[in-house]
């Protein structure tokens, strides 16, 4: 047999086949089932008509939200402090962003338990302050690395072709700065907001009992109710696919280079 180019696709394929396309046909088996194995929409159903369901969903979206943004503030003035300056040692501030990634993410929230029982008391006093404390320290660098990326590839000129211009320098951040660091916000955003909805682990270690969509597809598929967590997860996909795509994250054409740090 021969050896092509065209060989090198083949573990690509068997990859995609094995651990991408058959679990998704899994999924949409048991959620479109019922328990005799027959066609049916009452997952779906019941999904957008459980109270229970919906409240977890607005739960998960909100704390995901809130999430985002405190890393969107946050992440963006250091971003373009770095981005900017002409600091020598700005690569070794961003190294300090880094190194805690390169710890256990249990060890990493389990610190923080300790500070924030330490500071608090009772973490059970404030479970969602907690909870977005615990995610906005575990996703910072998802946010802050995709900004620094974009900000620190503009083009200087065009700042200085603005104050030739006559503008100042909040009208230059807001004119040519900030929309050309666009492309690493919204990187930065897809990379935090869309874990932050499923990463229950953090309000399990710090004390916050409300279920978030990860949460509640583990709870079915540990009671072994598969076809409800199932299309709990498609419906979860969808949205997904739905943020990434009005994100841009599906176009070829957007130089969305932020996340390329990563």
């Amino acid at each position: 047999m021969r050896f092509t180019r065209r060989s090198l696709r083949i573990p690509y394929i068997i990859f995609l086949l094995l651990f991408v396309i058959a679990p998704l046909l899994v999924l949409f088996y048991y959620g479109f089932t019922d328990a005799s194995g027959r066609i049916s929409f009452a997952n779906i159903v019941g999904f957008f008509t459980d109270e229970n369901t919906l409240g977890t969903l607005f739960y998960s979206l909100l704390i995901a939200f809130v999430t985002t943004l405190v890393c969107l503030v946050v992440a963006y003035p250091v971003a373009y402090i770095l981005g900017t300056s002409n600091l020598k040692s700005k690569s070794v501030i961003i190294m300090i962003f880094i190194m805690p990634m390169w710890i256990n993410f249990s060890l990493r929230i389990t610190a923080l338990k300790e500070i924030l029982t330490l500071l608090e008391g009772n973490l059970s006093y404030h479970p969602f302050l907690n909870s977005v404390i615990g995610m906005a320290y575990d996703f910072f660098p998802f946010m802050i690395l995709p900004i620094y990326n974009v900000i620190s590839k503009q083009d200087s000129s065009l700042v200085e072709a603005a104050r030739d211009l006559g503008a100042t320098s909040f009208q230059t951040f807001i004119r040519v700065t900030l929309p050309l660091s666009i492309p690493g916000i919204l990187s930065g955003i897809s990379m935090v907001f869309l874990p932050a909805m499923t990463n229950y682990v953090v309000l399990d270690m710090l004390y916050n009992s409300t279920y978030i969509m990860g949460s509640l597809i583990g709870s079915y598929f540990s009671s072994y109710n598969w076809h409800s967590g199932s299309m709990i997860a498609l419906v979860l996909l969808g949205i997904i696919c739905l943020f990434t795509f009005f994100t841009g994250g599906f176009d070829e054409d957007n130089e969305n280079a932020g996340g390329a740090i990563l």
